[in-house]
C-alpha cells in the first residue's frame, strides 16, 4: 500500500462521492469523497523541486 507525502501531487481513480450528512466537517462542501477497496492513487510528479514557504 501507498503513502500520501506532503506536497506530493496525485491523480485519484476508483472512489465514492456521497452527501455529507454530518454536522462536523473539514470543509463546508455538501459533498465528500470515500476511498474504498479499489481506489487508486498514483503520484503524478515525483522528485519536483520543493518551494521553501519561509522568509
Amino acid at each position: 500500500m501507498s503513502s500520501l507525502n506532503s506536497g506530493s501531487i496525485v491523480k485519484v481513480d476508483r472512489f465514492e462521492v456521497a452527501r455529507c450528512s454530518s454536522m462536523y466537517k473539514i470543509a463546508d462542501h455538501p459533498f465528500l469523497i470515500h476511498f474504498i477497496s479499489s481506489t487508486i492513487i498514483d503520484e503524478v510528479i515525483t522528485g519536483a523541486l520543493e518551494i521553501n514557504l519561509q522568509s
